[in-house]
């Protein structure tokens, strides 16, 4: 991949994650939206025009180099002991959670009890756990990748299953936009397999829906908790029943 290239595939990316469309650019650039269209086609920006689309994004060319150079090297998970730092703190987990769903640091002051410093501080200490870059005017760049997870069975996990787990299921789910089912049945191990990447297409679905409503204010959005999970099982009342031997 070419360098102009990577850098126009970065503009596009901070594009649709801005919730800017080709029309805003040909606005920016006082240009018709198909002659920007075809800029992109044929890669042939202009530096001047190049300066102009970064400056629409809040970005500095050399800011936008940095970041699809970053592209390929970007966070898909975190030690144990970054994640346990991120435990240890309520605050530093609260601005690590609303960083990774792209609010800025005015939006988080506005909706949590944090000071701009405090909240500052901690962006920083995100920015050393690698999980951010706090660029100038302490704008807040992710740099972890589409895939990036907690550890398994990691610190997170197991203070959201502490924690967190009680109280999402807490609910009684009669709510129109609220759902719980629970289904039992008896699978191969073909079925089982089937079952498993049915389970992963649903994830990526809903990767795919958060990063689509990113184009839409906050205040549209809402924090949404999609709880999925599969595993041989009977009830132990019923294996205290099986015959031994």
């Amino acid at each position: 991949m070419s360098e102009v290239t990577q850098l126009l595939n970065t503009l596009k990316r901070q594009l649709k994650l801005q919730g800017k469309t080709y029309r805003d650019v040909a606005v920016a650039l006082d240009l018709s939206e198909a002659s920007v269209k075809r800029l992109f086609a044929s890669e042939s920006f202009a530096l001047d025009r190049l300066v102009e689309v970064c400056n629409l994004l809040g970005f500095t060319v050399a800011e936008l180099a940095q970041e699809a150079a970053r592209a390929e090297e970007q966070l898909r998970t975190l030690t144990v002991e970054q994640e346990k730092e991120l435990v240890s703190d309520p605050k530093l987990l609260l601005v690590a959670v609303c960083a990774l769903n792209h609010w800025t640091l005015r939006d988080i002051i506005a909706v949590y009890r944090l000071t701009e410093a405090e909240c500052i501080e901690r962006l920083a200490r995100l920015d050393r756990l690698r999980l951010i870059a706090l660029m100038p005017g302490n704008r807040i760049r992710l740099t972890v990748a589409r895939d990036f997870d907690w550890i398994a069975d990691g610190p997170i996990r197991r203070y959201f299953r502490g924690d967190g787990m009680g109280d999402f299921l807490a609910s009684a789910f009669h709510g129109s936009e609220e759902s719980l089912a629970f289904t039992h049945g008896m699978l191969t191990d073909v079925a089982m397999e089937k079952m498993q990447a049915e389970l992963r297409q649903l994830r990526a679905r809903f990767a795919q829906l958060h990063q689509e409503s990113l184009a839409s204010p906050l205040p549209k959005r809402r924090g949404t908790g999609l709880l999925v999970a599969m595993r041989e099982w009977e009830p132990v009342q019923f294996t205290q029943l099986r015959r031994t031997g």
